[in-house]
């Protein structure tokens, strides 16, 4: 039988054949697809005609199309529906992945020919589009070691090879550990505090694991956070927090210290290499950020405003558990819980009264609501589109004439060969080609609790928000209306990519917004004003102490890469003291971050966690615009589309914001929003 993955897709809107591909096409394909790519990059260099931007800059552009939609759904599934097999093939795709594109960035009759064009840019009639293209391949070029001589060059392919390796290493070795640890209870009141439903999640979770008739808590999240949250067992909850705390750090096979120094320095090799001072100052020079200095600048500055705030969080925190169990001396497995009910005495309002209001599919049906009334786009479950798990949903997504747009699809729940947490991907990213304009396949994939026997899946209301975030990433990349593929959708600069996820996070505390879908699951009934009031109330509570909890991940991401690593021996020393202005509670001896900090080690946020507080500067000042007009206004909504959705990475973040606000953002909106700035 032929191999699936290189004949053209016969599918539904040529979508990935996930019916059709098995683990063991993977190799060849990718074998064979890179093998084309390089045959598409010898005719560029091979061409007689004198280099222009057609034959060189485009044509390299459209290159390797077929790897990268190969690799994509490869390392997608990776992430989402991985196993042994799909692990051990990673280890081996990889680097031959990266040894291909060091090929190419470090082909010397290639970059001739780009830095000719480069040189004679003012000769050509480009549109901002092609003049970025032009710009960002010449410096990728330029970045990845085009300049280098031959040791040099030989040099940054070893670093990269082993760096792929390592951040993969990481992420097993975080799974591995977070699949191998169960929390085993055999007497319900162990689980006192705790929600029935969530009770019987965990029993559930036992049934799945062997253990039917007791209770399992797990590493992963939906698990994790409601027992930390809920459970009065503070003997099982310091249990629990103490293993979580520790992924990476316990000294056996799984452990991260030697690969975080590992890759701390060998980025900080690179980065000498190419002529940069440190990993963070090569990242931010693409960054609307820009460099280190500013970066810390920022975060020094929000740190004033914020840990005041925070002191007086965790005062008042100790003070309620005090009040209600004499504990005097507050640790960091009890904060989470005392702070649930303080909240939940203070504003009337849980998780647990929430959820009812709050059934998965009627959240989805309130995203797609949302988009619709604010883009006028619509969707439409297909059955046909093959999918790679039962859980999965497809979705074919409309424009406001009914023609179609994209390939949407959503995963919700947790499964071993998932990774925790949330995020957004592509199968298929946006491009034009002449009269063709190839549209997206976009996938959000998430780990929400699943339904049980006599519940459906109820979300939180941190649920409803991650559901919105990842949503409004998805919309950057399903309303793309790009040129080339490499700025289309979410290829922005890193510090803006946020913008669209975390805006839409603010719709969901809207009345007008929540009357759209949030209704009780078994009688109908619309959420109470008096509840949106107090989520609207509660939404800055604890805002001071979890900001301080980002600002602390943002200073030991700059800590790690922005400066000279080479003196670090031990990680824990380092972590303590780089992140001690953010500290609140009494060391935990053996507890680390560095070790689980999937972002920065395995993910692509090295030097680039500060963008998350960077991007909420950027939506509190964009969502000010629509409350002004109103949140569903369309005149906003077509700025907010026209200059940020689907302008994707086209010109440089600052002009396309701009453009749609009429100003560069202000940091007060945030400040305000958060209650962290109180105005006269």
């Amino acid at each position: 039988m032929s191999n699936p993955l290189l004949a053209p897709f016969n599918t539904p809107f040529e979508t990935a054949p996930f019916d059709k591909i098995k683990t063991e096409y993977y190799l060849p394909a990718i074998e064979a697809s890179i093998e084309m790519a390089k045959k598409e990059v010898e005719a560029i260099t091979s061409n007689p005609a004198q280099p222009d931007f057609a034959n060189t800059i485009e044509a390299l552009e459209k290159s390797g199309r077929l790897s990268g939609i190969i690799a994509g759904i490869f390392f997608n599934l990776n992430s989402a529906e991985t196993n042994d097999e799909i692990q051990k093939l990673a280890r081996e795709i990889s680097p031959m992945l990266t040894e291909f594109h060091n090929d190419i960035l470090l082909d010397e009759a290639l970059y001739k020919r780009i830095e000719t064009v480069y040189q004679q840019k003012n000769q050509y009639d480009l549109t901002p589009e092609a003049s970025t293209l032009l710009d960002k391949t010449y410096k990728s070029f330029v970045r990845n070691g085009a300049g280098l001589d031959e040791a040099g060059k030989k040099r940054l392919r070893e670093i990269d090879k082993a760096l792929s390796q390592l951040s993969l290493e990481f992420g097993e070795h975080l799974l591995k550990e977070t699949n191998s640890y169960m929390m085993l209870l055999d007497d319900e009141a162990e689980l006192e505090g705790m929600p029935e439903s969530l009770k019987e999640a965990a029993a559930s979770l036992a049934e799945e694991k062997g253990h039917k008739g007791k209770w399992v808590v797990t590493m992963d999240y939906p698990s994790y956070i409601p027992f930390m949250t809920y459970c009065a067992n503070r003997a099982r909850r310091e249990e629990l927090y103490k293993v979580f705390a520790s992924r990476g750090y316990k000294g056996d096979e799984n452990d991260n210290r030697e690969i975080v120094k590992k890759i701390v320095n060998l980025r900080h090799e690179r980065a000498n290499l190419l002529g940069y001072q440190t990993h963070a100052h090569f990242v931010l020079e693409e960054r609307m950020a820009e460099s280190p200095e500013k970066v810390k600048d920022f975060l020094k500055e929000m740190l004033e405003y914020a840990k005041p705030v925070a002191k007086k969080d965790v005062a008042e925190v100790t003070e309620y558990a005090n009040k209600l169990d004499g504990l005097n001396k507050l640790q960091r497995w009890d904060f989470a819980y005392y702070s649930e009910k303080l909240k939940k005495e203070k504003y009337a309002i849980d998780d647990e009264l929430l959820k009812p209001y709050f059934q998965l599919e009627n959240v989805i049906d309130g995203v797609f609501k949302v988009a619709s009334m604010l883009f006028g786009i619509s969707f439409k479950e297909n059955k046909e589109i093959p999918v790679y798990h039962k859980d999965v949903k497809a979705y074919e997504v409309l424009d406001a004439h009914g023609k179609h747009k994209a390939v949407f699809y959503a995963d919700f729940f947790p499964r071993a060969g998932k990774r925790a947490g949330a995020w957004m991907t592509s199968y298929r990213g946006q491009w034009k080609e002449g009269s063709v304009n190839k549209r997206p396949h976009v996938s959000i994939v998430c780990n929400f609790t699943k339904p049980t026997s006599s519940k459906p899946s109820l979300l939180t209301f941190n649920e409803v928000t991650t559901l919105f975030h990842e949503f409004g990433h998805a919309l950057h990349g399903l309303l793309a209306e790009g040129v080339y593929s490499s700025l289309s959708g979410t290829h922005v600069y890193w510090d803006f990519v946020e913008l669209p996820s975390q805006i839409m996070e603010n719709w969901a505390y809207e009345k007008e917004c929540l009357d759209l879908f949030a209704k009780h699951y078994e009688t109908g009934e619309k959420i109470p004003e008096e509840l949106i009031e107090r989520i609207k109330e509660s939404a800055n509570f604890n805002e001071g102490y979890q900001t301080l909890r980002q600002l602390s991940f943002g200073l030991l991401d700059m800590g790690w890469h922005g400066s000279d690593p080479s003196k670090i021996t031990d990680v824990y020393d380092f972590e303590k003291s780089t992140i001690k202005d953010t500290e609140l509670f009494d060391e935990v001896p053996g507890m680390m971050t560095s070790t689980a900090f999937a972002h920065i080690f395995q993910g692509g946020y090295s030097s680039g966690y500060y963008s998350y507080k960077w991007a909420e500067v950027l939506d509190a000042d964009a969502f000010e615009f629509f409350q002004e007009k109103g949140i569903f206004d369309k005149e906003v909504a077509q700025l907010f589309e026209k200059h940020i959705l689907s302008a994707g990475g086209s010109e440089h973040p600052m002009e396309l914001y701009k453009r749609f606000r009429g100003k560069e953002p202000s940091p007060k909106a945030l400040l305000k929003r958060a209650g962290l700035l109180v105005e006269d």
